[in-house]
C-alpha cells in the first residue's frame, strides 16, 4: 500500500530536514584530513571531533525527552533547526581544536533534538503499515547527503578551503528550515490534556519498559559498531591505501547512490517481511565488508569496489531499525522516546568514535596503525544486533494495532 499524497508530502519535507542534519554531521569526517592539516590536529584524533558532536547531542536528547512532547512539533523543529544553522556556521570560524570542538558541541545540542522531532513527526502522521516506506524515504536522505552533499563539500573545500563547506551547509539549512515551516501544518495531535501524566511520569515510563530498553540497546550497538569505522574511513583510504584525495568524492557518490537505491527497496521489504530479516541481511553484508576492507584487504582490490558497500549496508539496516523503533512508543510520548533514542544514539556514536581514536595510532608516514584490531572489535559488537532487533520486534507487536488505530483517528 503506497503512501497517501499528504503522507508523501510531509515525509519529503522531513527527509529534507534530515538531509541537512545528516550532512552537517557527515561532512566533518571526510574533511578531517583537510582541517587537521590546517589547524595542526593529529589525524588519529579526528574521532574526537565527531565524538564531541554526538556527545552533546546525547545530552540534548536526555534533556529533550522531558519536554519535547509538550510543544507543537513544528515550532520545536524550527527552534532546533535555527540553532543547528547558527552553530554550523560558527564551525567555519574555528581557529584551533578547542574552538572547533566548541562549535561542534553547540551543533550537537541542537542537532540531536532536531532528529528526534523530525522522526516523531513522521511516526505521528504515517499509518503503521506504511511506515517502512516513509522511513525508507527519510533514511534515503543519508544516501543523498553522500551522493550530493559530501562530494560537493569536498570539492568546495578543495577550491575554497575547509571552512567553505560549513558556511554552505548553514545556508542550505536556512533554506530547508524556511520550506519546512511553510509546508508543515501545526503538529499538535500528540499533545495530552493538563490532567494527563506529567513529563517526569512519562520519562520514567520510558525507562522502565522492557521494549524501550531493547530499543536503546539495539541503537547503542548499531552506533558503536558504525562509528568505530566512519570517522576513520577518509584517513584510512588515503594514508593506508593510497587513495587520491581529489577522488575521495567518488567514494561517497557511488556509496550514496547504492544506498539511495537500496533504502527505498528496503523500506517496502520491511513492511512485507518485518525488520528482523532485513536487519540480519544488512548485518551479514556489513560484517563481510568491514572484514575485507579493514582486516584482510586484498592488495589487488580497487578501493571503489568495496568501500561504497559499507554505506549501502548501513542504509539498509538504518531503515529496518528506524521502522522497528517507530512502533515502540505511544503517540503522546513519541518525541520524548525519540529524544532518548537520539541521546543513546549519539552517546554510543561518541563512544565508538572515542574508542577507535583510543585504539588507533599514527605511523610516521601518516598511516593509521591497529586498524585490524579496531575493525575486529566493531564486527564483534555488530553481531548481536539482529538478535536484539528480533526481540524488539516481538515485544512491540501488541502495540502496533493500537498505534495504527490512533493514527487513523486523527
Amino acid at each position: 500500500m503506497s503512501l497517501t499524497p499528504q503522507e508523501r508530502r510531509l515525509t519529503l519535507v522531513i527527509a529534507a530536514v534530515q538531509f541537512i542534519n545528516i550532512l552537517d554531521f557527515m561532512m566533518v569526517m571526510p574533511l578531517g584530513p583537510d582541517f587537521a592539516k590546517a589547524l595542526d590536529i593529529p589525524v588519529a584524533h579526528i574521532g574526537y571531533i565527531g565524538g564531541s558532536y554526538t556527545a552533546a547531542a546525547s545530552v540534548a536528547g536526555l534533556l529533550g525527552s522531558l519536554f519535547l512532547d509538550r510543544f507543537d512539533r513544528r515550532k520545536a523543529l524550527a527552534v532546533a533547526m535555527a540553532g543547528l544553522v547558527i552553530s554550523t556556521a560558527l564551525g567555519g570560524f574555528a581557529w584551533d581544536l578547542p574552538s572547533l570542538l566548541a562549535a561542534r558541541v553547540l551543533a550537537g545540542l541542537f542537532g540531536g533534538p532536531a532528529v528526534a522531532i523530525a522522526i516523531a513527526v513522521v511516526s505521528d502522521s504515517v499509518a503503521a503499515e506504511r511506515r517502512g516506506q516513509a522511513t525508507g524515504i527519510v533514511m534515503s536522505s543519508f544516501s543523498l547527503a553522500a551522493i550530493a552533499g559530501v562530494p560537493v563539500g569536498l570539492e568546495l573545500a578543495r577550491l575554497g578551503g575547509w571552512r567553505l563547506p560549513f558556511f554552505a551547509v548553514a545556508a542550505a539549512g536556512l533554506v530547508v528550515a524556511a520550506i519546512a515551516l511553510a509546508i508543515l501544518p501545526p503538529q499538535r495531535g500528540h499533545l495530552t490534556s493538563e490532567t494527563g501524566p506529567g513529563a517526569w511520569v512519562r520519562f520514567t515510563a520510558l525507562l522502565t519498559r522492557r521494549k524501550t530498553w531493547l530499543a536503546y540497546a539495539t541503537v547503542a550497538l548499531i552506533q558503536i559498531q558504525q562509528f568505530m569505522i566512519i570517522p576513520n574511513i577518509a584517513s584510512y583510504v588515503q594514508g593506508n591505501l593510497g587513495f587520491p584525495r581529489e577522488h575521495l568524492g567518488l567514494f561517497y557518490l557511488i556509496g550514496g547512490s547504492l544506498s539511495f537505491l537500496t533504502t527505498r527497496w528496503a523500506g517496502r521489504l520491511v513492511d512485507r517481511v518485518g525488520a528482523s530479516p532485513v536487519t540480519l541481511a544488512g548485518t551479514v553484508g556489513l560484517t563481510a565488508v568491514i572484514y575485507v576492507a579493514f582486516v584482510n584487504y586484498p592488495a589487488w582490490m580497487p578501493v571503489l569496489a568495496v568501500f561504497p558497500l559499507f554505506m549501502m549496508f548501513i542504509g539498509i539496516r538504518m531503515v529496518a531499525n528506524g521502522t522497528a523503533l517507530s512502533r515502540v512508543p505511544d503517540p503522546a510520548e513519541r518525541a520524548g522516546f525519540m529524544a532518548l533514542v537520539s541521546a543513546v544514539q549519539h552517546m554510543s556514536s561518541a563512544f565508538g568514535a572515542f574508542l577507535s581514536a583510543h585504539i588507533l595510532e599514527n605511523a610516521a608516514d601518516g598511516a593509521l596503525v591497529h586498524v585490524p584490531l579496531m575493525a575486529t572489535v566493531s564486527i564483534g559488537i555488530g553481531l548481536a544486533v539482529p538478535l536484539l532487533t528480533l526481540w524488539l520486534e516481538r515485544a512491540s507487536r501488541p502495540a502496533v494495532a493500537a498505534l495504527d488505530a490512533v493514527g487513523r483517528s486523527r
